[in-house]
Order: structure tokens, then C-alpha cells, then sequence
């Protein structure tokens, strides 16, 4: 039987793992997803020695960036963002190939897009600066927006938090929150923004899923701001990943 699975540290909870598993019984495939949490990127190698029938890995948080030196080969985008969430298995005889993809680039690019009025929304704000930024910021880019990273301290061209005020957020009128700030069980924290300055022209983008509105998307809500979560992203780079795993696009 053919195994899929996530890598990550802490894997608390998995969309991944439901969603896989579900799919394959509803559409009978013979196939079982696992989750392999592993606490340093090195024990990757066990992971494909002790699962022979391994033919695709999904990426999270903390190895999108780490996992690069272990592959053996990136798809474009991969490269250009400089991070991976999908690993393509390939077994040549005694031989372990690996691929990297980058699937949160499509599934945000896809997402997003219909929220997108190109009279208002020209520049945008990244909360975070990890692999799953760097997807994000290749998409906006890709979308026809100039973006730029805000975290705790100044670096790589970005700005932080402090920095924020209202005329920056008028200007960059659509926020992306990359961080886990607000995801479950820590419901009741946010990114620090000038919350009060924001109004129907601002959209806010929550990576986060888990609860279904963030304290930053209702923050955003209450000054009129279109809102989402990473729910429609998280499906979308699902459908992405099996479709890399199976040489369907």
C-alpha cells in the first residue's frame, strides 16, 4: 500500500492527515497518510528508510526552509521561493529521488485573487518573515502587488511592527498574517497594527484556520475590512500536492 504523510514539529493538529485519509476511503485508493513529527530535520532520513512505501511527504512548520539540502531536485517556484511544502518520493531501484514543490503559493494565489480590486489593492503588508511568507510574497508579486515583510526587528528590506502607522496601512492596504499569532489554543493575541485605521478599502488575510476568525480578521471586521482565513488555501494546495505526488499537472 502506498504511504503519504506530513512532516513537522509539533504536529498538534493535522488538516492533512483527515483530509488524505478521507479522500483516499471515499474515492477507494489504496493508500494511508501518517503524520511522522520529528523533532530535528536530520531524522528525515529514517523516516524514507523506514517507510519503503513512501511516495509523498507534505512540509510544515519549522522544515520548509530546512528540508531544501535534503532533496534532490526543486520545481521553479520552489527555488525561487527559496521553500518547500511537498516532497515528490521517486524509488529508482535501490535509489531514493526527492522533489520539492512549493504548493502554498497556488493555494493562496487562488484564494486571494477574487478579493483583489487592482483600482485599490497595489501593495501589501507580510506578517512573518518564514517559508510560508516567502510563498505568499511570490504570489502577490505574481499578482501584480509590490509587497513587503513586517516582523519584530528591521531586516531584509522589511520593517517592523512599530514602524506601522495608519498612513502605511492605507497605503498597503492588504495584510497577510503568516504568523501563528491567534491560532488555537491562543485565540486572544494578534499582530500589534493600527487596527483603527483600516476601512472597506483593506483586506485581511489570515494564513490561520483554526479558529475560523481570528481575533485579527475581527479586529478587521469591525472597521469594514474584507476579510478570510487559510482554510480555502489550505484545500487548495491539498488538491495541489496530490497532483504534484502524481504527475497530474
Amino acid at each position: 500500500m502506498d504511504k503519504y504523510g506530513l512532516i513537522g514539529y509539533p504536529l498538534r493538529h493535522s488538516f492533512s492527515i483527515s483530509y488524505f485519509n478521507q479522500k483516499f476511503s471515499d474515492e477507494k485508493i489504496m493508500a494511508k497518510y501518517e503524520n511522522y513529527e520529528i523533532s530535528e530535520i536530520d531524522q528525515l532520513t529514517e523516516v524514507l528508510a523506514s517507510n519503503p512505501e513512501l511516495r509523498g511527504l507534505n512540509v510544515t512548520i519549522p522544515y520548509k526552509e530546512k528540508v531544501i539540502p535534503y532533496l534532490d531536485d526543486l520545481s521553479p517556484e520552489a527555488r525561487a521561493i527559496g521553500a518547500v511544502n511537498v516532497i515528490k518520493v521517486v524509488h529508482q531501484g535501490k535509489k531514493t529521488l526527492l522533489k520539492g514543490y512549493n504548493s502554498d503559493v497556488i493555494g493562496f494565489t487562488r484564494s486571494i485573487e477574487p478579493m483583489l480590486q487592482p483600482r485599490w489593492h497595489k501593495k501589501a503588508l507580510i506578517l512573518g518573515t518564514g517559508g510560508a511568507a516567502k510563498a505568499v510574497k511570490y504570489g502577490l508579486k505574481s499578482l501584480g502587488l509590490e509587497a513587503v515583510y513586517v516582523s519584530r526587528y528591521e531586516k531584509d528590506g522589511g520593517i517592523c511592527y512599530s514602524s506601522i502607522t495608519p498612513d502605511i496601512v492605507e497605503e498597503y492596504n492588504v495584510i497577510v498574517n503568516c504568523t501563528p499569532l491567534g491560532m488555537y489554543p491562543n485565540t486572544e493575541t494578534c499582530p500589534p497594527l493600527p487596527y483603527e485605521a483600516l476601512d472597506h478599502r483593506n483586506i485581511l488575510y489570515d494564513l490561520i484556520y483554526n479558529p475560523d476568525e481570528t481575533l485579527f480578521m475581527r479586529k478587521g471586521a469591525r472597521q469594514g475590512a474584507a476579510t478570510k482565513n487559510g482554510l480555502e488555501m489550505l484545500l487548495l494546495q491539498a488538491f495541489a500536492s496530490w497532483e504534484y505526488w502524481n504527475d497530474i499537472q
